[in-house]
């Protein structure tokens, strides 16, 4: 039945691909999807440390429900990333102290609830990756409807099953399963560069001759 039903995820990136962009800042790969794509300022880490990197395993539910999410926490598998659309709502905590935790032992890479989450005290002084819009100490109601594996969006940021999802302290970015390589490849470089940037700020070789030409180009007026 639409808006009620668990589909199997059938696809999955590959787990060499969620390890090399562990490696790269979210703030370059952001650069290279031409900076038009994001989860929403709102979904800010809930946890101390630790990025995010798996694919998405998702879940659709009705605000302030979590049936739907004990449900993808047994059927999820190690490195996944289970991402919760539950509408953005704040008024009811779709996880806790206890789903992180169950989480945890069985393995998934982390969970992102765009929603509220609550037991941020103990949530906020580990390394499980945890990504939410806000808190609230009232719990989740727990009779559905929602759907497991469907298609989601988070602030506009389309998510289908099985892409990569990779976070870390500026926030979220879900990359397409098949755009992957060409993206990696893309942000690698981009990485490569502010890399060489911040070597030459410390060596005081920085070139921004750029700043000028730019203004030049742009018909900035000069006042003398």
């Amino acid at each position: 039945m639409l808006g009620f039903r668990i589909l199997e995820l059938k696809r999955r990136v590959d787990e060499r691909w969620v390890n090399k962009f562990r490696e790269i800042p979210v703030a370059n790969i952001s650069d290279v999807m031409t900076r038009l794509t994001a989860g929403g300022a709102s979904l800010r880490p809930m946890h101390a440390i630790g990025k995010l990197s798996g694919p998405a395993f998702t879940v659709k539910t009705r605000p302030g429900d979590n049936l739907m999410v004990h449900k993808a926490l047994a059927m999820a598998q190690p490195g996944d990333v289970i991402v919760v659309d539950a509408g953005g709502d704040l008024s009811n905590a779709i996880i806790g102290e206890i789903m992180t935790s169950t989480a945890q032992k069985r393995g998934i890479a982390g969970i992102v609830i765009n929603g509220a989450i609550r037991d941020v005290g103990t949530i906020g002084k580990g390394d499980f990756p945890v990504y939410a819009a806000g808190v609230t100490h009232r719990g989740p109601y727990k009779d559905g409807p929602g759907e497991i594996n469907v298609p989601i969006s988070l602030g506009g940021m389309i998510i289908e099953p099985g892409d990569l999802i990779v976070g870390d302290e500026d926030g979220l970015l879900s990359i397409p399963f098949d755009h992957v390589e060409s993206i990696y490849a893309a942000a690698h470089a981009k990485n490569q560069v502010e890399e060489k940037m911040l070597t030459d700020i410390a060596n005081d070789t920085l070139d921004i001759s750029w700043i000028d030409a730019s203004l030049v180009r742009l018909k900035c007026e000069f006042v003398r």
